[in-house]
């Protein structure tokens, strides 16, 4: 726990004023899930994602994903050398412990697809091949808010597959002055320093995954989920999936405040967060002016949480 909290503290050193956000993330990782970052421009979530591979000393790439990129920037590719005989595999983006997919609903449907294997396998198929990228490996995608210029909704497939969607929102006047003034003389990216080593994260993911989720826990998350797909005022709930990176967060969660078992209120800590980039609204809540998050609210309302400490 203690390396995790010294994580946060070197990346909050860059991202001022988003401590709940950075605890999201950093539970994600723990978690072995991917992160999306669903944000105007300008507010910080491409220097997140550099500062936590900076504090944890990760292989980093980053990809801007304008209309003409293509799966092969992504996954790699094959030359073949007649000389030899020999094909040879380029390596893509994605290889590497921690992809920045930047403004990834701004290129090709068929683009966004090619992140699907390496999320979800942790490995890269070319001609044929499959090759694993390095572990730990975490994919941070940003995305700017559907309607502006050039944007594409993600298909929930591909949403599925993100453990966490969040909005880091803007800072307040206070934390404003606070970024002009770090950032008068020097980049406080330059301040940010390594704490751990990959290994050492691979050792927390296995802490995470011992934390213990008691029947009573999992029948909570179960029921949260069955509620999004009982409610008039959704029409797409949680799936399985969702479920499962439900008790995944809340590990984290778990772990991050000290404890090996896993309480209700863990659950509660990362249920929208994991759960409402999920769901579709139905014409109802539509109609009525409501957000997934204010929906999947009234589910902690409504179903009744086990009493566990």
């Amino acid at each position: 726990m203690q390396k995790a909290v010294e994580i946060m503290k070197e990346v909050q050193k860059v991202v001022v004023g988003k401590e709940r956000a950075i605890a999201s993330v950093m539970c994600a990782m723990l978690a072995g899930g991917h992160i999306l970052l669903d944000d105007i421009p300008g507010v910080g979530k491409t220097t997140m994602a550099l500062a936590f591979a900076r504090a944890m000393n990760l292989s980093f790439k980053r990809m801007q994903f304008t209309p003409d990129v293509m799966p092969s920037d992504v996954t790699g590719y094959s030359i073949y050398h007649p000389e030899t005989g020999k094909t040879e595999y380029i390596p893509g983006a994605a290889v590497c412990n921690l992809f920045l997919a930047d403004e990834i609903n701004r290129t090709s449907s068929k683009t966004q697809s090619a992140l699907l294997e390496v999320m979800e396998e942790g490995s890269i198929t070319v001609d044929g091949v499959t090759r694993p990228v390095p572990s730990p490996f975490w994919v941070i995608a940003t995305q700017n808010p559907v309607g502006s210029a050039g944007t594409q909704l993600l298909p929930e497939s591909q949403m599925d597959r993100f453990m966490i969607c969040l909005n880091m929102g803007y800072p307040d006047i206070q934390q404003e002055v606070e970024i002009l003034q770090s950032r008068q003389d020097s980049n406080p990216l330059s301040l940010v320093h390594s704490v751990v080593s990959p290994d050492e994260i691979l050792k927390m993911q296995r802490d995470v995954s011992a934390i213990y989720a008691s029947k009573a826990v999992c029948e909570y998350a179960a029921s949260l989920s069955a509620w999004t797909r009982s409610t008039d005022l959704l029409r797409l709930g949680v799936s399985p999936r969702g479920t499962l990176a439900l008790v995944r967060m809340a590990r984290a969660a778990a772990y991050l405040s000290g404890k090996d078992y896993v309480v209700p209120g863990n659950i509660q800590s990362v249920f929208l967060d994991v759960c409402a980039h999920r769901v579709l609204l139905s014409p109802k809540s539509r109609v009525a002016g409501q957000s997934a998050r204010t929906v999947l609210t009234a589910a902690l309302q409504q179903v009744p949480a086990p009493g566990l400490d």
